[in-house]
């Protein structure tokens, strides 16, 4: 699998990201600046977490300006698969290749800790990896991931099977009050009709190493590189 991670002034996991790729993969990603127009032919796209632009304005609004949008954009559109964690997924929705928008946290509080997640779609390169139902932790650090969506809306991502992860407890359970910053319906992460862009506010790239606290974020960028082979 060939991937490629863009870059934002601001950006802070892009490193990260690069290193869960290339030991998923075996291929170093390229890192692409927010100011170029082209990107290599690649199999995967990433937009990592970070700050893009300091996330003035409503987070991710000014980067999903940057010209590189354009290109990824227009890759999603012909089956690229494109990836948005933390910011990145922010970014996708200012740029309108997610439905919805990411708000403050419910607390008006950064969160910053491990939560458990529950995946939840099934058939998609992002959660082959996993089993349906199975429940994984990994850290989250925002201070914008509340997920809101209007009813129609949410209801059709939960009709075309389109949560790829909710918020939990460690036996599965999943209700409001599970939900860390007040995303509507427990929200970690959506995909886009195609089921070949996900955003997702928890940050797997930083659980695949033990020595960081876990590794079950290894098994979604290990199953994303099979099944994009």
């Amino acid at each position: 699998m060939k991937s490629a991670v863009i870059v934002f002034p601001g950006s802070n996991r892009e490193g990260d990201a690069v290193r869960a790729l290339a030991q998923a993969s075996g291929t170093r990603p390229a890192l692409v600046w927010h100011r170029e127009t082209e990107i290599p032919a690649v199999d995967l796209i990433l937009i990592p977490g970070g700050f893009s632009y300091g996330d003035y304005l409503r987070c991710g609004s000014m980067a999903a300006q940057s010209p590189v949008m354009r290109e990824v954009a227009a890759r999603a559109a012909a089956g690229v698969h494109v990836m948005g964690i933390c910011n990145g997924y922010q970014v996708l929705t200012e740029t309108g290749l997610l439905p919805g928008v990411l708000m403050r946290n419910a607390g008006l509080k950064f969160i910053c800790r491990r939560v458990h997640l529950k995946v939840e779609a099934a058939n998609a390169a992002f959660t082959a990896g996993y089993a349906p139902g199975q429940v994984i932790r990994v850290p989250v650090a925002h201070n914008e991931g509340n997920y809101f969506a209007d009813p129609d809306t949410l209801d059709r991502l939960e009709d075309e099977d389109r949560v790829a992860f909710r918020y939990a407890e460690a036996d599965g359970t999943v209700s409001q009050e599970t939900s860390i910053n007040g995303s509507q319906r427990a929200i970690a992460g959506i995909l886009n009709e195609r089921r070949n862009v996900l955003g997702m506010m928890p940050h797997p790239e930083d659980a695949v190493d033990p020595l960081h606290g876990g590794t079950d974020g290894v098994p979604l960028f290990r199953g994303l590189a099979e099944a994009l082979a």
